[in-house]
């Protein structure tokens, strides 16, 4: 077989299985009014080019709602909604523009077979690199004629592998950019290794003094070192999507009709299916218990160690982890609608977004391949026009065409989104897209709600007064009978002093009014108000809620509850005043409560009892300001306000409306999140903007420099690859801890009063 019928044949190897339009049909979720959304694996998408290219095509078929491709993943994502509820052929659509489109449960989209073939053809070419970099050590040396004639060949012979094999990742995709009549980045790769080769075989056969095997079998080693590095550092970008789905379990023990119990994977599993989730087990998909008591870790989504106690009735929701007794679960969504399948789905998302750097870079890969292909060519004429030396137009022709590949630019971006959202993860914040990044680093003012955001659900005894220590230790006494928030509120507080435990008789609980017991012959009722002093007292709920203990009607003390404010609420607040970014509340809860809050956090802007509507209005009138708003809500009453500011976040304990609003999802709860995800944006939009900068200056320099004829193709390939090596070690410098330095902690410290 020739050189050329081996490349012609790795060109056109079979490639995977297309999916059909039936199989896309039933992958695809349903997002309700008709409209359904499918992901698809694009395994031969390598560029800002390719992005570009996809999400065009895809967005000009009339049943497209929308189409985004993520560079990272490589996948696209596609919105589509058609009359007969069949989709369109987006894999032969695809297929038209010369890529090969699969879906992701196919397992095609994994990284370890493309790794592993780029490793082998890392290996090969370095090989033959090096050892054509020894022969030549006796041409470069003065060897004569006849020595250096078998030089050339022996290193004819050892570059041959290196073109062909090494080669093939680039000619393949360059061959399908081609025949589609388009032009990607491999594209000038694959013409200036050929044309190096090509040059070289010419100078070898012609007897002449160099041949620059070195430079082509060297120029496929470099740019497979690029490649290579750049695959791994997208992998482990991508590691905490992947670590998340690797946590859930492959399938669940399944409860038939009949009592039988079965194995089944997770794509069987529909709401309505039952499942048996034995100790140590994770729960597959939301549901709720039908039987069984045990206790739940759900660390992997609310990030709290402290176990739950659930029993018949409860929710519960998939990847919480089952650490004491077997529960039988009634599915309620299928496990790709759970709460940690949306979450994996927003990991995976956050290339999407098109912020402005995204579409600055996008449009500069776009011009990429007239201008460049067009410089190169204008410089092998005027070489050849001044020199007359085709060889010499040739080489720097090929110089330029390899040098001024844009691969820094098209990495300038999406590799510090992907590792700040990584970054972020790992902290307990999920980025729903990469503008949101780039929007949450522009804000100046923060908008916070206060009920479920600043403060917990669970309140706190502020402050009590009863007649003496006999009428505290029946409060204490009655509470350890009931686990509504105030009795265990009551419970914590008597658990820090001293009190006598009390034997009561005949305790019942009446949901909604309080606990009743009796205690020597006598009648004590220990909650609202209104009930248990038998209407003759107020039931005083305006500011705070307040508890009394009454015997025979007559209150012998009373109990006045507030909000907990969320751990971090005070320094988060702090925080923001310290970096100039102005701080108000606004909450729909009475003006009592919310200034008591506000005071405690150091909020000095309130406005209250808002309504969903005044919210919005609110966030709109800050924004006719030129205020770039950020906004910090968990109620369906927030949902509106968090759409209208400039970017949004949510605790992961609020409302489902109030979390699909949000950019951002602070799964830990407390508002140390906020201080995270500010810093983290901070340094992620310096860091873009350095590496726009690493990449005019790289272009700046190397292009003259190759015009010049100063750079062969062996430095050119160098200078290429070295520019995006160094934008993915800049994007990884996110890695390293950026929180605030140990003075700046203390100043924040001492405004919020701590330490």
């Amino acid at each position: 077989m020739t050189c050329c019928a081996s490349i012609a044949s790795s060109l056109h190897e079979p490639g995977p299985r297309r999916p059909g339009v039936d199989e896309v049909a039933l992958a695809s979720r349903d997002l309700g009014n008709g409209l359904r959304q499918i992901t698809l694996s694009v395994p031969d998408m390598r560029c800002g080019a390719c992005m570009a290219l996809l999400e065009s095509t895809l967005g000009k078929h009339p049943e497209v709602h929308m189409a985004r491709a993520n560079l990272t993943a490589k996948r696209v994502t596609i919105h589509w909604q058609a009359e007969n509820g069949s989709p369109p052929d987006f894999a032969a659509l695809i297929g038209t523009i010369g890529y090969t489109a699969v879906l992701p449960a196919e397992g095609r989209d994994q990284p370890d077979g493309e790794i592993s073939g780029l490793l082998r053809a890392l290996a090969v070419a370095g090989f033959c690199s090096m050892n054509i970099m020894v022969l030549s050590v006796s041409v470069w040396a003065g060897a004569d004629p006849a020595t250096r004639q078998t030089l050339h060949l022996m290193s004819a012979a050892l570059a041959l592998p290196a073109v062909i094999y090494s080669g093939a990742t680039f000619y393949r995709s360059a061959w399908r950019a081609l025949v589609h009549g388009r032009a990607n980045m491999d594209v000038p790769v694959s013409i200036g290794v050929l044309l190096s080769f090509g040059l070289s075989v010419y100078d070898t056969f012609a007897e002449g003094r160099q041949a620059y095997f070195e430079a082509s079998t060297s120029l496929i080693f470099i740019l497979l070192v690029g490649r290579t590095l750049d695959h791994l550092m997208r992998r482990r970008a991508r590691s905490a999507a992947a670590s998340l789905a690797d946590m859930m379990p492959k399938g669940a023990n399944v409860i038939r009709a009949d009592g039988r119990i079965e194995y089944v994977p997770l794509s069987d599993i529909i709401s309505g299916t039952r499942t048996l989730i034995a100790a140590g087990d994770r729960i597959p998909a939301d549901g709720t218990i039908l039987s069984g008591l045990s206790e739940l870790d759900r660390s992997l989504l609310t990030g709290e160690s402290r176990w739950e106690t659930v029993g018949p009735g409860g929710q519960v929701c998939a990847g919480d982890l089952n650490v004491g007794h077997p529960l039988t679960v009634e599915a309620t969504a299928a496990p790709g609608d759970s709460t940690v399948a949306e979450l994996h789905r927003m990991l995976e998302a956050v290339e999407d977004g098109r912020s402005e750097y995204r579409i600055l870079a996008d449009r500069a890969a776009r011009l990429y391949a007239p201008v460049i292909h067009g410089l190169s060519v204008l410089t092998f004429l005027s070489w050849f026009a001044v020199t007359q030396d085709i060889h010499l137009a040739l080489t720097i022709s090929i110089s330029v065409l390899i040098i001024a590949c844009p691969c820094a630019l098209g990495l300038a971006v999406p590799m510090v989104q992907v590792v700040a959202a990584r970054r972020l993860f790992t902290q307990g914040i999920v980025a729903r897209d990469g503008s949101a990044l780039e929007r949450l680093a522009e804000i100046d003012t923060v908008v916070l709600d206060k009920t479920g955001t600043l403060t917990q659900y669970e309140p706190r005894l502020l402050t009590g007064n009863w007649t003496g220590p006999l009428e505290f230790s029946l409060a204490a006494s009655l509470s350890q009978f009931s686990s509504h928030p105030m009795s265990r509120a009551i419970a914590d507080y008597a658990s820090r002093r001293e009190w006598e435990a009390l034997a009561l008789d005949d305790v019942r609980e009446l949901p909604g009014n309080g606990l009743e017991a009796s205690f020597r012959g006598e009648v004590y009722r220990l909650g609202r108000a209104a009930w248990a002093a038998s209407g003759d007292a107020d039931d005083r709920t305006a500011a705070a809620s307040t508890v009394v203990l009454t015997r025979q009607g007559e209150i012998l003390a009373s109990f006045v509850f507030g909000e907990k404010v969320r751990a971090g609420s005070a320094m988060a607040v702090q925080f923001l005043k310290s970096r100039g970014i102005a701080v108000e509340m606004l909450t729909g809860d009475v003006p009592e409560a919310a200034l008591a809050v506000a005071r405690e956090v150091g909020i000095d802007s309130v406005k209250a009892a808002a309504l969903p509507k005044d919210k919005a209005e609110a966030i709109d009138a800050l924004r006719s300001l030129g205020r770039k708003v950020m906004m910090i809500g968990d109620g369906i009453n927030d949902a509106v306000a968090l759409k209208a500011a400039h970017v949004s976040m949510a605790p992961a304990s609020g409302s489902d409306i109030g979390r699909s609003a949000a950019d951002f999802i602070l799964l830990n709860g407390d508002m140390d999140g906020m201080k995270v995800a500010l810093t983290t944006a901070g340094r992620a939009a310096v860091l873009i903007r350095q590496n726009f900068a690493l990449a005019a200056v790289y272009n700046a320099c190397s292009i003259p420099f190759a015009l010049l004829g100063y750079a062969n193709p062996l430095i050119a390939a160098i200078a290429m690859s070295t520019s995006s090596i160094l934008v993915v070690a800049n994007a990884m410098r996110l890695e390293i801890d950026g929180t605030p330095p140990e003075r700046e902690m203390r100043r924040i410290n001492k405004l919020a009063g701590v330490g």
